[in-house]
């Protein structure tokens, strides 16, 4: 476990301070000369083959979406870029919308449908606006990111989420 750790750091260490970029038409859809934004390429790209949950940050319109698209790219993951809008959802929507529901999981569920989660499969769930989730909706969130389990609405038996999680939120997570 230590071994795996530090050969993993010293990897990222390495990709993060190369010069040169494996997957720049990753981020081909984000036009920058910045220095800032460049540097964030390459950090990006470095954890970008990781399974770890990856939080932006950043006002309305500043592009975290591309930037989760771009970070999809680069992980070259083997299934879909899947993009849910949470603000808004209330905790039972929220519920459905992400972990889906079998037929009679509720009055007018006549049929089965799959969450969000199992349609982004092997590939990356992004949720934005996280930080318009009510609490009872983050406590869900949370279970989800730190055991990778969920139950679909109505259902008994665990499911193992695949995706990896990139949300997004115009919030300090701090305050």
């Amino acid at each position: 476990e230590q071994r795996a750790l530090r050969y993993e750091a010293q990897r990222l260490r390495e990709q993060f301070l190369s010069q040169s970029m494996a997957t720049p038409s990753a981020f081909a859809e984000i036009t920058t000369a910045d220095p800032g934004m460049l540097r964030m390429f390459h950090y990006l790209e470095a954890v970008s083959r990781g399974s770890h949950p990856v939080l932006i940050i950043g006002q309305t319109g500043t592009g975290k979406e591309l930037i989760a698209r771009a970070l999809h790219r680069a992980s070259q993951r083997s299934g879909p870029f899947v993009a849910v809008n949470v603000a808004g959802l209330d905790d039972a929507l929220f519920a459905d919308t992400l972990f889906g529901h079998e037929a009679g999981a509720y009055t007018g569920a006549t049929t089965s449908r799959p969450g969000m989660i199992e349609r982004a499969g092997d590939g990356t769930l992004f949720l934005d606006e996280i930080g318009d989730l009510s609490e009872p909706s983050q406590i869900k969130l949370l279970r989800l990111i730190q055991e990778r389990e969920y139950f679909t609405l109505g259902s008994d038996t665990m499911k193992r989420m695949r995706a990896r999680i990139v949300a997004a939120t115009q919030k300090d997570p701090a305050t």
